[in-house]
């Protein structure tokens, strides 16, 4: 027990990042997927072209690669960022691909003729986007945000690749000078319970949303 309170700090600085890391992402990736399920459904066909290419890329390519890229090449390139803003970048990028994808699922569920009623009561295409189209797309998408997000609290882990310092990364260290696979047991019990966590509010999220169908 002496022995956990001893590297417990030292975890606990390493959580503050990891949680960084984690909401940063939700703040900046659901937006942009918003954005970028609605540019999918441009009549453009160069706007449609470059966004399915970059969803190509994010979803094509491992995120481990992506975050190497962002921070080892692009420093090669005279475009460097700090480890922690390099990893929210390639973080947002990455997950706002996938939950644009989610997201255009989620519109096309929204049956045609909902658009058309909301015309003919006199509502501009904003008004009925975010009074009628978006509260029913969030219903329908709850459960794929939900898997997304529960890999989103695991692959923050990832970050230990370009040298930041978060819960794994403070693990590692502690077992390393220390000769012992305890500081991974924790690191491990504390992923577990933030994916408790977070599984806990979506369920809850489910059944408040569930009341409005």
């Amino acid at each position: 027990m002496s022995y956990l309170t001893t590297i417990l700090p030292s975890l606990l600085a390493g959580l503050k990042t990891t949680l960084g890391v984690f909401f940063l992402t939700i703040i900046g990736s659901v937006p942009l997927g918003i954005l970028v399920s609605l540019g999918m459904k441009s009549p453009y066909f160069t706007i449609r072209w470059l966004i399915n290419g970059y969803i190509w890329i994010m979803r094509g390519t491992p995120l481990l690669l992506q975050l190497i890229f962002i921070y080892y090449g692009l420093g090669m390139m005279g475009i460097a960022f700090p480890r922690f803003e390099a990893a929210i970048i390639a973080f947002i990028i990455n997950y706002a691909a996938y939950l644009a994808e989610i997201f255009r699922g989620g519109l096309q569920s929204v049956p045609r003729g909902q658009y058309d009623a909301a015309k003919v009561l006199g509502f501009s295409k904003i008004q009925t986007f975010f009074k009628i189209i978006l509260p029913q797309v969030i219903k329908i998408v709850v459960p794929s945000f939900g898997n997304e997000v529960i890999n989103l609290v695991k692959d923050t882990s990832l970050v230990y690749v370009i040298g930041l310092g978060d819960i794994l990364r403070a693990g590692n260290i502690a077992a390393s000078r220390d000769v012992t696979l305890m500081p991974y047991l924790l690191v491990g019990l504390i992923y577990l319970i933030m994916t408790a966590v977070v599984t806990l509010l979506l369920r809850r999220s489910e059944t408040v949303l569930n009341k409005w169908r």
